[in-house]
């Protein structure tokens, strides 16, 4: 299953973030904390470099708190300043205004012995599709400033938000990259919605899911679905359809109704709190590219 999504507006959004950096002091990113480092675009890395740096794992109510600590202190050995939050819940987002003065505190001391006083720190929000940057906006202004939706692509232009005295917001569309390099990274942005279901093979998909599951969360599908979890991910996708009666016309068995439930049960956290990639994975890879 091959995966990439990168509409023409995303070449844009590239563009005018690029231009937009030289008047920011802070990049804000949210990546999913469910995959932290695979939601990550790498061309904010490049983009940002000279700025201070605020990386928030937001959906972590979904993501396994054990990995989500392993994450955090992973992004904080390279320097990114990091809160973990759910943006809808508003758990986490007391912490952010702290973690924005903290991050900006150099650049606020320069600006006070040249005489600048009271000027807000600009920040950037940046953040692949689908990743909350909108619900976080309006959560964290107090207000509805920005649309949202549970769908990539919502966003479509540039937007600057006064929060306050100290912080200004500017408001991105979600920005994929051209290629992955790595499929798997592509499999992971499908899983968590960032990529438009229209062009993808939920079935496949979900056969995909099976598998991880398996062999990381051992006991999950077979508590949700009461399945048999030592055979291939057709036969527990039968038995889920099975056991879930998902049947269409002529009382044959719906497959693509079982795919698309077991997906979605998954994104809105109905089989546990589930992480897809580990930072220990992430290390050895480092270490044997070093």
């Amino acid at each position: 299953m091959h995966f990439q999504w990168y509409p023409g507006h995303m070449t844009k959004a590239r563009r005018q973030m690029q231009e937009d950096m030289k008047l920011i002091d802070l990049v804000i990113e949210l990546v999913d904390a469910r995959i932290p480092l695979s939601s990550r675009n790498p061309d904010i890395d490049q983009l940002g470099k000279q700025k201070a740096r605020i990386i928030l794992m937001n959906k972590a109510d979904l993501a396994s708190p054990q990995q989500t600590e392993q994450w955090s202190s992973y992004f904080k050995e390279r320097g990114c300043f990091v809160v973990k939050l759910d943006a809808r819940t508003k758990a986490g987002m007391k912490n952010i205004n702290n973690v924005i003065m903290e991050a900006c505190k150099e650049k606020m001391e320069r600006d006070r012995r040249r005489g600048i006083k009271n000027r807000p720190v600009r920040a950037m929000v940046v953040g692949i599709p689908n990743v909350g940057k909108s619900t976080f906006i309006n959560t964290f202004a107090g207000k509805a400033c920005t649309k949202t939706g549970n769908k990539p692509g919502v966003t479509k232009g540039k937007q600057w938000i006064r929060l306050n005295k100290n912080v200004e917001l500017l408001d991105t569309p979600g920005i994929l990259w051209p290629k992955f390099d790595d499929q798997r990274v592509g499999l992971y942005l499908a899983l968590i919605g960032s990529i438009k279901d229209e062009i993808l093979n939920i079935d496949e998909l979900s056969l995909e899911l099976i598998q991880i599951l398996r062999e990381n969360y051992p006991g999950i599908l077979t508590g949700r679905y009461e399945v048999l979890e030592e055979q291939e991910p057709a036969g527990i996708l039968k038995e889920i359809a099975q056991n879930r009666n998902c049947i269409k016309k002529g009382n044959e068995l719906d497959y693509s109704k079982a795919a698309a439930l077991v997906i979605e049960e998954f994104r809105s956290g109905k089989l546990g709190k589930i992480t897809l990639e580990f930072p220990e994975g992430q290390k050895k890879a480092e270490k044997n590219n070093a």
